[in-house]
């Protein structure tokens, strides 16, 4: 009887005690991998007064290398060596004296096989970018999550409307039905704000979904589903700044993690003062240092243990969920270095992933700057393979809009693409006529039908990775000066009570199906040649507004002829000898008609034609 006491007593003292190991509030990462690259993993531990605890870990294959407790005490960074760790569960213990306070089980997996050599997106693919909040709303019950900032209220251009993950897995068959074989999807992670959350660039967790877009899990279910159907996800990551929501933001783990003025300071938005060899440095640091807004601390990626956070916080959502590329939003807000640093991780950790970052400047050697593989003034190397073209994105919004000039109409196109001697490589910019931050193009082209066909077959036969934002199969518009929410208006059908359904072709009005079959068409096309993806690119000097150039390879060649006059214009086609010779004929994609090399065609009205030459 006394020996039952005693064991009854040694259980009860054992239970207080393990209920007496609490867990700290933030861990993060949460989990890791065994058999990376990168084989040092540091650890953020985030508890009231932490910094004073030794740490423990007794697990084979796995060291200590350095406990960090820098300035706050509520903050422990711990690097562990794990290059000879096999995947378990270990515990980390945080001990006061010999009792231990805190126990952490942390987990080392398995990596998915052949991980490291994943495929990512190129120039092979067709991008579709999404918000989700407008996209399409697939699960109600997630509208509006306990503790939520910010309710549901779609009568609020600016507000939530419930646009979620299961909306997006719901119309995968949509995307790909167009053709896109890609999708940029913008920021998924948690952003709870009390205002403009649904545009997710404000993010409070950077190791969580935000629960109105759905979980971890559901993220992790849409990439497996959509790479099941052909298509690859791009996620959208931000390095220069945070909402300001973010926990850290009411406990910062080091005085210099965010950049501090003794006045709120605005960014400049000029990214000049960056490459400029003659620049002051107070427009170097209001550029890099400034605040993005005064709900985004902009982050200091000169700490080292913020820029290794990120990195790995990358690392994370790549392993984790599988995404085939990375957009980097603000590239050039962020320390330059840091972005070099981290595309350097990505790159010797994955093989062939792909990443694109967001340099939004409207001169080609300024882009140029950010690409990686560019011999700069400056030695710098971004290590970013891929890059927005916002030069060309400026010439396309007048190309098509304008009557013809010296330098404008068709010959903004042609004079942009000759100074692509300027990139490291331009097959590998991402070509675009909008996106989620400019009016749309459908409003500045005034909802004309024709010019759109044009406009698009432009974007996906020239050189680099076509985009096309959601909705502009619609003719959807909006004015940016009318504010965000305007061009960022729900896809219709995306809700249960919307009156119209967009995604059915009986939902769709004449017009918008007509874009929708040219889309079909061109994408299918595009796909089915090789020669649009990696091919060389041909340009001849637009004559009276008509633009024909080529594009080919060893197995192809593509003629695209562009007219964008209101009339009709008349085709001599022996001005274009060099690159049809030894061709006779051409089987124009839309017309399926076959046209002859050395005859005159006649171009109808804001036309354009697609040949392959046989």
């Amino acid at each position: 009887m006394k020996k039952i006491f005693l064991l009854k007593a040694l259980i009860i003292c054992y239970s207080l005690q393990l209920f007496s190991q609490k867990v700290p509030q933030h861990v993060e990462p949460p989990f890791w991998w065994s058999g990376m690259v990168h084989n040092e993993l540091q650890i953020m531990v985030h508890e009231p007064g932490i910094s004073t605890a030794r740490v423990r870990i007794e697990q084979p294959g796995i060291i200590v290398n350095q406990v960090v407790s820098d300035q706050n005490p509520n903050y422990l960074f711990i690097y562990l060596d794990i290059s000879e760790a096999l995947p378990c569960t270990f515990k980390i213990e945080f001990l006061d004296g010999k009792k231990v306070k805190y126990v952490y089980k942390y987990e080392l997996m398995k990596r998915v096989e052949n991980s490291k050599n994943r495929m990512s997106f190129d120039a092979s693919d067709a991008i579709y970018l999404l918000m989700p909040d407008r996209f399409s709303n697939g699960d109600a019950t997630n509208d509006n999550m306990p503790g939520a900032l910010e309710l549901a209220d779609r009568s609020n251009p600016d507000g939530r409307h419930g646009g979620d993950i299961k909306g997006i897995i719901d119309h995968l068959d949509y995307i790909k039905e167009l053709g896109f074989t890609a999708i940029w999807i913008t920021p998924l992670l948690e952003n709870n704000q009390p205002q403009y959350s649904y545009h997710g660039y404000a993010i409070t967790n950077f190791y969580k979904i935000d629960p109105r877009f759905g979980s971890n899990e559901d993220y992790r279910k849409l990439v497996q589903i959509a790479q099941n159907k052909g298509l690859k996800i791009i996620q959208d990551m931000i390095f220069n700044h945070c909402g300001h929501k973010h926990w850290w933001l009411n406990d910062l783990p080091t005085s210099d993690w965010i950049n501090q003025w003794d006045e709120f300071t605005r960014t400049s938005y000029r990214m000049e003062p960056i490459v400029d060899p003659h620049s002051a440095k107070t427009d170097y640091n209001i550029m890099v240092k400034g605040w993005f807004d005064v709900n985004m601390p902009d982050l200091n990626q000169n700490n080292h243990l913020l820029s290794t956070y990120l990195i790995q916080n990358s690392i994370w959502w790549i392993e984790y969920a599988g995404i085939q590329g990375v957009r980097i939003d603000t590239q050039p807000f962020a320390k330059r270095e840091f972005i070099s640093d981290w595309g350097q991780h990505i790159a010797k950790e994955y093989t062939y992933f792909r990443t694109v970052g967001e340099a939004w400047m409207g001169i080609p050697a300024m882009v140029s700057y950010y690409q990686g593989g560019k011999s700069n003034h400056d030695g710098y190397n971004s290590n970013i393979p891929s890059l927005f073209d916002f030069p060309l994105y400026d010439a396309i919004r007048g190309a098509f809009n304008e009557k013809p000039g010296w330098n404008e109409g068709l010959l903004r196109l042609y004079n942009m693409l000759s100074q692509d001697f300027l990139y490291a490589d331009p097959y590998n910019l991402v070509v675009f006529p909008d996106n989620h931050d400019v009016s749309r193009i459908s409003g500045t082209i005034s909802k004309d039908v024709d010019k759109l066909k044009l406009l698009l077959t432009f974007v996906f036969t020239t050189r680099g990775i076509p985009m096309m934002y959601y909705g502009t199969e619609l003719l959807m518009d909006g004015n940016d000066q009318e504010g965000h929410g305007k061009i960022r208006l729900p896809f219709p059908g995306g809700w249960n009570d919307d009156k119209i359904n967009a995604f059915a072709t009986s939902g769709r009005t004449e017009d918008q199906n007509k874009i929708v079959n040219h889309i079909r068409t061109l994408l299918g096309f595009r796909k089915a040649n090789a020669a649009l993806h990696y091919g060389n690119l041909k340009q001849f000097i637009p004559h009276d507004n008509v633009y024909v150039y080529f594009r080919y390879d060893d197995n192809s060649t593509i003629m695209v002829v562009l007219n964008s006059n209101d009339e009709p214009r008349v085709l001599n086609t022996k001005r274009f000898a060099e690159a049809t010779n030894g061709f006779e004929t051409g089987i124009e994609l839309f017309s399926e008609q076959v046209f002859e090399i050395a005859k005159d065609w006649v171009l109808p009205a804001k036309t354009s034609m697609v040949l392959k030459l046989k």
